[in-house]
């Protein structure tokens, strides 16, 4: 494109001298020359002129066609981007998707895999001031014969109680258990079982908390089976053997009737 400019400019150049000598021509010529001669010389001259300004146009076409023809190929280059431009755009939104769908699966079989675990998985459980660790279905049967006596279901709630400690003969729920079960069975006036229950608990958990409160609910069944005898008996030992806890102020008031 430069080097077309300037051949285009050294060209203007030449034109304009000729066309200066064109003018002044005729006078010096006709002196120097004769009038063929000055015409020839003139039509030679014009020839030069038309073919200076030929080339210029030429010149200046093929410049023009130049041009037209490099800003095509850069519009077809814009274009070839454009559209690598938006199919590499596609594949990435593709790659996300997919990406996305991966991660989706990937936490799905996370929650499954944590909730089988959940229900396999010990749990470790506080319950009157005894710590273990439970299945969780353990601990939902437990709970569940807690909820059956919380209603009052007092029959009911003594065959949960019954068949937890038959199917967890070794849980840490036990002692818990047999005390509840002992007052379940004392609410459906089932004054034998309760008692049995109750001697269970303060036969194998001794140092149980529920242990002294198991002694006193026994002595109530006793009464109720009308054998005053093992009743004082049995409060006696929970006033000797747990002085300081509050079932054993309780079986002193007791004893103090029971003579």
């Amino acid at each position: 494109m430069q080097a077309a400019r300037q051949r285009l400019s050294g060209l203007s150049g030449l034109c304009a001298a000729a066309l200066c000598a064109a003018v002044l021509w005729p006078t010096q010529a006709h002196a120097l020359f004769g009038d063929d001669e000055a015409r020839q010389a003139i039509l030679e001259l014009r020839r030069k002129v038309d073919a200076n300004q030929a080339a210029s146009e030429a010149a200046r076409s093929e410049g023009d066609a130049a041009t037209r023809r490099s800003l095509l190929e850069l519009s077809n280059q814009i274009e070839q981007l454009r559209g690598e431009l938006a199919r590499l755009r596609g594949q990435n939104e593709q790659l996300a998707r997919e990406v996305a769908e991966l991660q989706r699966a990937q936490k799905d079989v996370q929650a499954g895999v944590d909730a089988r675990l959940r229900q396999v998985e010990p749990l470790k459980v506080e319950l009157d001031g005894q710590s273990f660790t439970a299945q969780p279905a353990e601990k939902t049967q437990f709970d569940a014969a807690m909820d059956t006596l919380r209603r009052s279901e007092f029959a009911a709630a003594s065959a949960a109680y019954t068949a937890f400690l038959r199917q967890y003969p070794s849980s840490g729920y036990t002692p818990s258990a047999l005390y509840w079960l002992g007052n379940a069975q004392y609410a459906a006036r089932a004054y034998k079982d309760s008692a049995e229950s109750h001697r269970r608990l303060v036969s194998e958990f001794p140092n149980h908390p529920r242990t002294p409160e198991a002694m006193l609910a026994m002595a109530n069944s006793q009464v109720e089976l009308k054998d005053a005898k093992a009743a004082r008996r049995t409060l006696e030992d929970l006033a000797k053997k747990y002085p300081q806890s509050e079932a054993a102020a309780a079986a002193k008031e007791r004893l103090a009737r029971l003579r």
